[in-house]
């Protein structure tokens, strides 16, 4: 098969609180479809009583955040006084729209032990007609996630659709978010015609054009490609993408949007403490200098 790899990227590590790595944005590839964020939280060990996840309220605009846990739980606060604890196999899907605020904390409860922390979190950009549409929040139970089997993989179904299966979540612009668990080494494969697509590796390796990839790596794909990836036996991949828009993004901080003068309003309005707030949480993390 021709060579299908457009690049490839690793993932930078960052500091939150807890060890990330960072995906997207990346310097020569800013989005994939309407992707333009990915970090991988973990995995990670968290010791009791000192070590916590503690984000602090902070501002949205422009996009759609989904989360996906492999191990651990997460409490989401926004807003909309949306209270959602979140633990492996769900999702989070938060549209900040014309403008949200959350925290992302863990119960007191788990504090109080060690635990694991692992897990991928993505921002969506919305589509230009959509950047200021009202704020929304919707969590989807494992049961809601359309869940399939191949020869060698498991295949949750979380955005898009797949083998006659629609996933519930409401995306604003075609996209595609699936996980895959490998319980034997085998086969992938996947085409939908005018979309971007990339793969990142969680666990294992994948072969893409003769090449094999570990974990912490996303494979990029060239347009309309016919992607084909042979997997290892303990493989654990997930595949994104979607169409791109016809216009850029911008990206400052927390905020995302076609339209810069967009951002500006929102960090003079999070600076004057005048966009929307998240209720009794007070100690927001404060807009950046620069």
């Amino acid at each position: 098969m021709k060579n299908q790899i457009e690049l490839i990227i690793e993932s930078r590590e960052k500091d939150i609180g807890v060890k990330v790595g960072r995906v997207l944005p990346w310097a020569k590839r800013r989005m994939v479809g309407p992707f333009i964020f990915l970090d991988e939280m973990g995995p990670a060990l968290l010791k009791a009583p000192n070590d916590k996840i503690d984000v602090r309220p902070h501002p949205h605009i422009g996009l759609s955040t989904l989360t996906y846990l492999f191990e651990g739980e997460m409490l989401h606060h926004d807003s909309l006084g949306s209270k959602q604890l979140i633990i492996p196999g769900e999702v989070n899907w938060m549209t900040a729209g014309k403008g949200i605020a959350h925290s992302e904390r863990e119960t007191e409860e788990a504090k109080k032990h060690n635990r694991s922390i692992h897990g991928l979190q993505f921002w969506v950009a919305l589509p230009k007609e959509f950047e200021d549409v009202e704020p929304s929040f919707h969590h989807y139970e494992k049961e809601d996630i359309p869940e399939f089997k191949t020869e060698s993989l498991t295949i949750n179904l979380v955005a898009g659709s797949s083998q006659g299966k629609q996933s519930k979540l409401k995306a604003y612009s075609p996209m595609t978010f699936m996980v895959m668990q490998a319980h034997k080494s085998g086969t992938f494969t996947h085409h939908e015609a005018g979309h971007e697509h990339a793969i990142y590796v969680v666990k294992g390796t994948v072969t893409v054009s003769g090449e094999t990839y570990t974990a912490k790596k996303m494979i990029v794909f060239k347009d309309d490609s016919a992607i084909e990836v042979q997997h290892s036996s303990d493989a654990v991949f997930a595949l994104i993408g979607g169409k791109a828009f016809s216009e850029p993004r911008y990206i400052w901080w927390n905020l995302v949007s076609s339209d810069q003068e967009k951002i500006e309003m929102a960090k003079r309005q999070w600076k004057e403490k005048t966009f929307p707030q998240v209720p009794g949480e007070d100690d927001i993390i404060p807009l950046p200098e620069n």
